[in-house]
């Protein structure tokens, strides 16, 4: 019986986890700033359940004296791609860093398995400053696309609850819905420069939008009332027919009255 502290033992994964989760959404953040587009849709992850990792630990006959490197996923990540092509960029991201250290990788897109389960896997190995020093933690990160994940999370739940003895028929059913998920992560990407196209307008409206709003109750503070009025309307009027063209022109005259206004409220001479 083993009778060690479990809550003491999962602390370093509890920190790996959260970790790499803020490094994992800076990294969406930077990538986004520099290119307008990341390859990373969102960022997720856990540490396993005590009971699974009893179970697996059973399953894989690792002995607990030997959990830290027996058992390689107690630590999970999960990063979500909108297309596949995305997956092998991220892949490359992540071999690219000198906070981690890549073991080997488990390519279950191209080698997908006979139930039908795509991901692409990184086993990792990462240093975790704990209050006793540096701990080297092993982590499992899985990169999938949206419908990758949707199907892999009811495989899980539907082998959770048949003990991983699934009935013929669901097992069939399931192989056939990781099929047309396959389809449909191909169908995305043919027309992905049009999403990404489409994607990027509406979030080039939004901050468009945005903009608007901020100059005009800036106006107010010139006591530019009238003027911030008048504005007011043409954006009511513009945002029901969404003239974003029109939209622009509008920002560019609040600005130019913001400018105006900051000039003439400067002391003269200055």
């Amino acid at each position: 019986m083993d009778v060690r502290d479990w809550g003491t033992f999962l602390l370093p994964y509890e920190q790996t986890v959260e970790e790499l989760k803020v490094k994992f959404k800076t990294m969406r953040a930077e990538l986004k700033k520099r290119e307008e587009y990341t390859p990373i849709e969102f960022v997720t992850g856990r540490v396993k359940r005590l009971s699974s990792i009893l179970e697996k630990a059973k399953r894989l006959n690792v002995k607990m004296e030997d959990l830290e490197t027996g058992i390689e996923d107690i630590a999970g990540i999960r990063i979500m791609c909108q297309f596949v092509e995305d997956i092998r960029r991220v892949a490359e991201y992540i071999r690219a860093r000198k906070d981690l250290e890549v073991l080997y990788e488990k390519d279950y897109i191209t080698n997908y398995k006979e139930s039908g389960y795509r991901s692409f896997h990184m086993i990792i190995k990462y240093p975790v400053q704990t209050a006793l020093g540096q701990k080297i933690v092993l982590a499992e990160i899985q990169i999938r696309t949206l419908a990758m994940n949707f199907w892999a999370t009811i495989e899980h739940s539907l082998n959770y609850k048949y003990r991983e003895s699934l009935p013929d028929e669901m097992r069939l059913r399931l192989k056939t819905a990781a099929e047309a998920a396959s389809i449909l992560d191909s169908e995305m990407s043919s027309i992905r420069d049009e999403i990404l196209d489409a994607q990027k307008t509406f979030e080039d409206n939004s901050n468009t939008t945005t903009q608007v709003l901020k100059a005009i109750h800036q106006l107010y503070f010139y006591h530019l009332v009238n003027e911030a009025i008048e504005s007011q309307e043409r954006f009511n009027q513009l945002w029901q027919v969404q003239d974003m063209e029109a939209m622009k022109s509008l920002l560019e005259h609040v600005r130019e009255l913001l400018s105006n206004a900051k000039k003439d409220s400067l002391p003269d001479g200055l």
